[in-house]
């Protein structure tokens, strides 16, 4: 994958090797996207993607619904969205998009987690205007035969801002409020899409080596597998595995 998406998401590829991890990210992408978008996957294509994620995994249509159905509240106590922002290992910045019925928990959590490995939690805004808030869809190249000129001209028809090609995948960048209509583009074109949700991207990324490298990796492993952690963005360039 594209460095952006290998650093963003990192443990994506290496967390997934477990069944429940598989079904941990597919809910954690549900819940984002009717948070953001609704849950009718028809007005919702970042729903109608995740959905089909789940789906390609084999995950249950209970576990589906269950997950819409406590992106809208139900069946749950109140639901509050949290943004933390730290400082990891080497200083590299860190954003996280937290949903919690237990404010107080969670943030013991992500604390000790940060303190473990090195690094601290910050406060409000120490970070946050290193991230800018956009629209972000991955192609896997081995699922498709479209080309780069393909996939340029259906994105940059439907409203993208850019598309960055790399040996294993298209990462296209839009604004928020034109994903929606780049991934119906898409969808009509037959052009199969990885993933594609509003992401924090970083304006600068910093290279991080050895034993820094180490713990932050671990510290994102222990981040994206905690259930009420959304999404973990950060800045590092990490190395390559």
């Amino acid at each position: 994958m594209g460095r952006k998406w290998q650093n963003i998401k990192y443990s994506k590829g290496k967390a997934d090797q477990e069944r429940g991890a598989v079904f941990s990210a597919c809910s954690k992408d549900i819940m984002k996207a009717v948070k953001e978008g609704g849950p009718d996957p028809e007005n919702n294509f970042r729903l109608k993607v995740a959905i089909q994620r789940a789906r390609t995994e084999n995950m249950p249509g209970d576990n589906i619904q269950r997950s819409i159905d406590r992106a809208m509240g139900a069946g749950e106590g109140r639901l509050e969205e949290i943004v933390y922002e730290g400082y990891g290992p080497g200083g590299i910045a860190v954003m996280l998009n937290i949903v919690t019925d237990n404010r107080n928990r969670t943030a013991a959590d992500v604390r000790h987690a940060f303190t473990k490995a090195g690094g601290a939690l910050g406060e409000t805004g120490c970070v946050g205007w290193m991230f800018a808030k956009r629209g972000q869809v991955i192609i896997d190249r081995s699922q498709t035969k479209a080309t780069e000129d393909d996939v340029m001209m259906v994105a940059l028809e439907a409203g993208a801002d850019d598309v960055v090609t790399d040996e294993d995948s298209f990462e296209i960048l839009t604004a928020p409020e034109a994903l929606n209509e780049v991934l119906r583009a898409l969808e009509a074109a037959k052009i199969p899409v990885e993933s594609g949700e509003t992401a924090l991207i970083p304006s600068t990324y910093t290279t991080i080596e050895g034993e820094n490298a180490e713990k932050l990796m671990k510290m994102l492993d222990v981040l994206e597998s905690h259930d009420d952690i959304q999404s973990v963005y950060h800045n590092a360039e990490l190395p390559e595995e």
